[in-house]
């Protein structure tokens, strides 16, 4: 049980560790200042891919449900992560995303009916803290807008952390997770169409070959991942994971494209690791069904 459990947790983490390559990627292969294509390319394509896939489509309140879902998990997240990454430095957007776990624990607690403890606490806020050390500069400006769609992208990611757990479907988790995908891209392609207007009329093959990473293993695979671990673990075992984006896109800087490591991102790595380790120790929850 617990080798299962630990391969579950490996398993799911793939999924954050995946998505800790996005800033090398959309910088190194994806046409400059267009976050919302990016977006819609990496989850539109994805999603119907899946349901092409698996031959399903939803039935009874799951028409809605996946609206919700996926409007919550990709559509407006990755909207306003857009913002916040316009508007704040990437280490000011990372550190008040990592607020995620705190806000899923407290969902957890009113719409699930497990206990909030005082390790998740600590740990979600050790978590934060080793997240403002990786990334975090001292001269980082605040924006109050870009502040408020970080935050706002915080809430809505763990709303739908915690309603995705609460909702179960009979359908194959791969269509379940192409559901959202088509979902969140309908969502975000009129507004990406209105902030940034149509696609380029060229794309290279560096793009081509971005583009389909974000798509097919950036959302389709690590998608698939993280849906599955929610189903298996618990929201706040699965949040705590995503810790670990921030935490990969700091050492692909490093190796890849030379970018300085600091004793302090150092420091800050290790208690990011600590605290989701922490959050990973057995504990006893009441789950209500």
């Amino acid at each position: 049980m617990l080798s299962n459990r630990l391969g579950v947790l490996l398993v799911t983490a793939l999924a954050p560790a995946i998505w800790g390559s996005t800033y090398l990627v959309t910088t190194e292969l994806l046409p400059p200042d267009r976050p919302l294509l990016a977006a819609v390319l990496r989850a539109l394509p994805a999603g119907l891919l899946l349901v092409l896939i698996t031959r399903r489509l939803p039935s009874g309140q799951w028409w809605w449900r996946a609206a919700v879902l996926g409007t919550l998990n990709i559509g407006i997240f990755l909207a306003l992560l857009f913002v916040a990454a316009y508007r704040l430095p990437g280490g000011v957007a990372a550190t008040l995303g990592a607020v995620q776990p705190l806000l899923v624990a407290g969902f957890s607690a009113g719409l699930l009916g497990t206990r909030l403890t005082s390790r998740t606490v600590l740990a979600a806020l050790a978590g934060l803290a080793g997240v403002s050390l990786l990334v975090l500069r001292a001269d980082a400006a605040l924006d109050g807008l870009g502040v408020a769609a970080a935050l706002g992208g915080a809430v809505v990611m763990a709303l739908g952390v915690v309603l995705s757990k609460r909702w179960r479907a009979e359908a194959p988790l791969l269509a379940v997770t192409g559901w959202q995908l088509v979902a969140g891209g309908l969502v975000l392609l009129p507004v990406t169409l209105l902030v940034e207007g149509p696609p380029p009329p060229v794309l290279t093959g560096a793009n081509l070959l971005g583009y389909g990473y974000l798509a097919i293993i950036g959302a389709a695979v690590s998608y698939a991942l993280w849906f599955r671990g929610i189903n298996a673990l618990s929201p706040t075992e699965v949040t705590f994971l995503g810790l670990l984006s921030p935490l990969v896109a700091t050492l692909l800087g490093w190796l890849v494209l030379g970018q300085g490591l600091t004793p302090v991102q150092g420091l800050g790595g290790l208690v990011v690791l600590a605290a989701v380790v922490t959050a990973q120790l057995p504990s006893r929850t009441l789950v209500r069904s």
